[in-house]
């Protein structure tokens, strides 16, 4: 009897603990009395088919993606392929710009920008021909004058200023050939003041002729100075004009579309400020040059002004004694 009841006792025991939570049994119990915690497996190996009464053979592992190299990154996929964006609208190769070099855009500029581009090329070529020449010319004119005026100062009448004049050219010896023969077709006149009024008028004319002939080709350096920005203007807007029809033609705003045009037009303009430019300073200088001249030939037709004066004088000395006798 007594051992039927301490049975009973040990099994109403065990039913007691058996009804006590796992977590709770957890945090009391010992690390050495806590359950194992549940294995993980290793993920099975792939294997392919093979025939009745073969081994299994195993599949190759998968490679694995190669390490980047050093200071390389991998590059990620763009976002428009992702998402599946549009493509932007591309531009023919035969739109494309070519050779952008001053010689390139002239070969594909249009005719009248050409036509534009060649005129005023030849007007600056004008230009500095223009400057040659006439440098040259007025070199040599100066340095005549020079000479010559100094060969008046020497001169004490008009026939020695004849013999020192005799041979060279310019203004200054006709000058001295002009009063002399002045001299001689007045020599009935009873007034000097009435010939040297008549040699003075005839050395104004004279000196006014040299000159004019000194400023032959100033006037075309005047012109394309102030004409040339014009032209290369008028090239421009066309070439610009051009550049917005073949926008409209090509549907696209695209720069590389664009920019050859513009680049034409603005080429015009260039070269008519190069043709322009030099034109008006080399007018410039060569108006103070012959300004310059000018003056010299003003100083030797008073100097001949002056022998006449002398010649006139030694001429009524005789006449004005014997009319005194």
């Amino acid at each position: 009897m007594t051992g039927g009841r301490k049975l009973a006792a040990a099994l109403a025991a065990a039913a007691a603990l058996s009804a006590v939570s796992p977590a709770v049994w957890a945090q009391g119990a010992p690390e050495s009395a806590r359950p194992a915690a549940a294995q993980t497996l290793p993920p099975a190996e792939e294997v392919q088919a093979t025939e009745p009464g073969q081994p299994p053979a195993k599949a190759a592992p998968a490679p694995a993606p190669a390490a980047p190299q050093d200071g390389q990154t991998l590059a990620a996929p763009a976002p428009g392929a992702a998402a599946g964006a549009p493509n932007l609208p591309s531009v023919e190769a035969s739109h494309l710009p070519r050779n952008l070099s001053p010689l390139g855009m002239f070969l594909a500029a249009d005719w009248i920008v050409k036509a534009v581009m060649l005129g005023l090329a030849f007007a600056s070529l004008v230009t500095w021909t223009v400057w040659l020449a006439k440098s040259l010319e007025l070199m040599a004119a100066n340095r005549r004058a020079k000479a010559a005026l100094a060969a008046l100062g020497a001169s004490r009448t008009l026939e020695e200023a004849r013999e020192a004049l005799e041979g060279v050219r310019g203004p200054v010896p006709a000058f001295v050939e002009a009063a002399d023969a002045e001299i001689v077709y007045s020599q009935d006149s009873l007034s000097p003041e009435g010939v040297k009024e008549r040699v003075a008028s005839h050395l104004s004319r004279l000196e006014a002729q040299a000159g004019r002939r000194l400023t032959i080709g100033t006037g075309l350096l005047a012109t394309i100075g102030s004409t040339a920005p014009f032209v290369g203007l008028f090239g421009t807007v066309w070439g610009i004009m051009n550049s917005f029809i073949g926008i409209s033609n090509a549907q696209t705003t695209n720069l590389a579309v664009v920019a050859p045009g513009i680049a034409e037009a603005l080429l015009a303009t260039a070269i008519g400020l190069v043709a322009a430019i030099p034109a008006v300073v080399i007018y410039n200088v060569f108006a103070r040059a012959i300004g310059g001249h000018r003056a010299i030939l003003a100083d030797a037709s008073a100097a001949v002004l002056r022998l006449v004066s002398r010649d006139l004088d030694r001429i009524s000395a005789p006449r004005l004694s014997a009319a005194a006798e």
